[in-house]
């Protein structure tokens, strides 16, 4: 796989030049990202989709995660970042068709097989509405492992700590060409942690998504 560069920025986020994705992580320096949150309204419900990161990912693999996140490589903008759409989901779509849910800073330490990371980014956040049947989803196996949906209420009772618990349906994949149908329980754990108030935040936001 070629090497991943970055624009990388000081805590300012002035540029201060390019990096590659390991030395980015490595020396933690600061960067672009984009996040996706993919929902449906169904009667007088609303559903979230979330991702299952990939369990070769560099950072938090095996966590739930956004439905379609990525880094903006070197110079690209966050009209070139939807990609990651068609990427991750095979979901084809359009940067007016996003609805900006904000920006979120974030600083993250840690390690993965034995290897640490300090993972700063400044993420744009966005939802997009997409009826895309869940088994009609094309995962990147490289950067996805599933994909679920909830109901929208029930994620923040999830995240605000009313419920221990969710039960959740979704499509994993068991081979690379090969997605199936299942169920799972997911507990708040499981996510990425982000900053207090910020799964249940997003929900928020996405209520109003129309």
């Amino acid at each position: 796989m070629a090497e991943e560069y970055f624009d990388i920025y000081d805590d300012a986020m002035n540029p201060i030049g390019i990096a590659t994705r390991k030395e980015t992580h490595e020396k933690g320096y600061w960067h672009r990202s984009f996040h996706c949150w993919l929902t449906r309204r169904e009667g007088d419900r609303r559903f979230v989709r979330f991702q299952l990161r990939a369990d070769n990912k560099d950072t938090h693999p095996g966590h739930y995660d956004i439905t379609a996140a990525g880094h903006l490589t070197a110079g690209e903008t966050l009209q070139d970042a939807v990609r990651e759409l068609e990427e991750e989901l095979g979901v084809s779509a359009s940067f007016e068709q996003l609805i900006p849910l904000g920006e979120v800073r974030e600083e993250a330490v840690g390690s993965v097989r034995g290897i640490a990371f300090i993972d700063r980014e400044v993420s744009h956040v966005f939802g997009l509405i997409c009826d895309v049947p869940l088994a009609a989803l094309k995962l990147q196996p490289e950067e996805v492992a599933g994909v679920y949906e909830a109901d929208l209420e029930k994620l923040i009772l999830l995240f605000e700590g009313a419920l221990p618990e969710l039960p959740v349906e979704g499509i994993e994949l068991t081979d690379p060409n090969t997605p199936i149908s299942v169920r799972r329980t997911v507990m708040v754990k499981d996510f990425i942690p982000r900053e207090p108030g910020y799964y249940a935040g997003i929900m928020r936001a996405l209520r109003s998504c129309t």
